[in-house]
This record gives structure tokens, C-alpha cells and sequence, in this order.
């Protein structure tokens, strides 16, 4: 069996994740965060539509990670991506990272707005 080894181009993949945090291009970002193949920041949550919004005709699919189990997003909040032509994939935060990054290396137009898998004390 032959491996290769996987390339992103100039995009960056979701490198781990944690208690609180996730970890893109070396940067450790904590709390709720929406990643793209060009950026990676954070993210308001589910009362916060405009951030993926802002990436309607540049993505076709939203993952969105519910955190450390599956959970149903809001439906204001699925309905508002559906209406904008942005699909979306519910799945908990450890799946979405790993899906996010496979369809990343195909060079399909994704994101993936994920909650942590615990929430940040402090």
C-alpha cells in the first residue's frame, strides 16, 4: 500500500481541538470559532448568522460542530443558511474537524462553525 501525504494548499486545517480551544496554522483559538480555508476566527454562536452569512458564494457547506454531542442547531439558525444557499451539516465538534479537513484536502468550498467541546471556564 502506497500513503501520500495529504496537501491543503495554501489552506490550513483544523489541527486539534480541546476543552475550550481549537488549534488552526499554529494559532490556539478559544472558545466558539468559525473556520474557513482563508481565515479562522471566532464565532458568536448560533445567535450569530451574520459571520457565516458573510461567506455566502464563497462556501457551499457549513459544518456546523454542536460541541461534544450532536444537537440540533436552532431552526431560525439553519433556515437562515438554507435560505442564503449555504448548506448545512450538524455533527458534534470532533467529527466536524475531521470531515472539515478531509473535504479541505479535496479543495471543495467548505467551513465549519464549532462550538468546543467544553466550555471555557474562566
Amino acid at each position: 500500500m502506497r500513503l501520500t501525504e495529504i496537501s491543503y494548499g495554501t489552506a490550513q486545517p483544523i489541527e486539534g481541538y480541546g476543552p475550550g480551544f481549537f488549534r488552526v496554522g499554529g494559532h490556539v483559538l478559544r472558545g466558539a470559532c468559525l473556520i474557513t480555508p482563508w481565515d479562522a476566527g471566532l464565532w458568536g454562536g448560533f445567535d450569530d448568522t451574520q459571520t457565516p452569512l458573510s461567506l455566502g458564494g464563497r462556501i457551499d457547506v457549513l459544518f456546523v460542530g454542536t460541541g461534544a454531542e450532536i444537537a440540533h442547531p436552532p431552526a431560525a439558525f439553519r433556515r437562515i443558511m438554507e435560505e442564503a444557499g449555504i448548506g448545512v451539516e450538524v455533527m458534534n465538534s470532533p467529527a466536524a474537524c475531521r470531515t472539515y479537513n478531509v473535504l479541505l484536502s479535496e479543495g471543495r468550498r467548505i467551513a465549519a462553525a464549532l462550538l468546543p467541546v467544553a466550555a471555557v471556564k474562566g
